[in-house]
């Protein structure tokens, strides 16, 4: 979608949602690139509501407040409402393993000096982590591989490798953590099932310890379909992305409450 048109044409395409007692007005574009707040953070947006005003051939006008509108990519949308429908728009956000926001507060039961529990909530401005589903490893090189997979940013620059994951529907999680005098023989790996339009089975990343790398395999049916070998960890988003990421992720959600009324004659 070409935004800097849209800008320019958002004055027409507004014309007569607008209060005549208001002189300007606020839009959002959702085209699929991430939201950047005014400190710098990436930011998830909330899902809303509103009402379609206008179609172009690339964008769809929903008016979510008095003199708030939002562009929606129309090439990204689930659902094409029609003009005149109320609609519930949820733009892509990136989410935990278990299904919340990625940017909800943790939780975490602290105690008073006589023992009284209490819950505090913590969260940190511009943190959306994903932490994965698997108790904390014994072996360093299994925990460094963890590490990455939660810190490395995915290919598109928003989302870290863990998002990636939770987008291709990572589950069926399992891990080897050996002791170091097993290290060579069982190497540190984890492994989960992933489904996408790109592939479909089992993804294991394993730590090679003669190379002081990695490899990404997948399996299929028990039967191997793919081997990536000497994946430098900086690289392992990329390989990842290649192998599972199959881009649906940007799609943005659109669920038609309430079709046009009827034209009255």
């Amino acid at each position: 979608m070409d935004t800097q048109a849209i800008r320019a044409q958002m004055p027409t395409l507004v014309r007569g949602h607008v209060p005549s007692n208001v002189r300007s007005f606020k839009f959002n574009i959702f085209d699929g690139q991430p939201k950047v707040s005014t400190l710098g953070f990436h930011i998830d947006p909330k899902p809303f509501e509103g009402k379609v005003i206008a179609k172009t051939d690339d964008a769809i006008v929903v008016k979510t407040g008095r003199a708030e509108f939002a562009v929606l990519d129309r090439a990204l949308v689930t659902e094409e409402p029609d003009e005149g429908a109320k609609v519930h728009v949820e733009p892509y956000v990136r989410r935990r393993f278990d299904g919340l926001r990625a940017d909800t507060p943790e939780e975490q039961t602290e105690f008073t000096a006589d023992g009284q529990p209490y819950t505090v909530q913590r969260f940190i401005l511009g943190s959306a982590p994903a932490k994965l589903p698997i108790p904390e490893p014994r072996c360093p090189e299994l925990q460094e591989l963890v590490h990455q997979l939660e810190q490395l940013p995915a290919p598109d620059g928003f989302r870290r490798v863990t998002h990636m994951l939770v987008d291709a529907g990572a589950r069926n999680f399992a891990w080897v953590d050996p002791l170091p005098k097993d290290i060579i023989a069982t190497p540190p790996a984890i492994g989960f099932t992933v489904s996408t339009e790109k592939f479909q089975g089992r993804v294991t990343v394993l730590y090679e310890r003669g190379l002081d790398l990695y490899a990404v395999e997948l399996h299929r049916d028990g039967e191997l379909i793919e081997r990536a070998d000497e994946v430098f960890f900086d690289t392992l988003g990329d390989t990842l992305a290649r192998l599972i990421d199959d881009g649906a992720w940007r799609r943005i959600r659109v669920q038609r409450l309430s079709s046009r009324k009827p034209v009255q004659h």
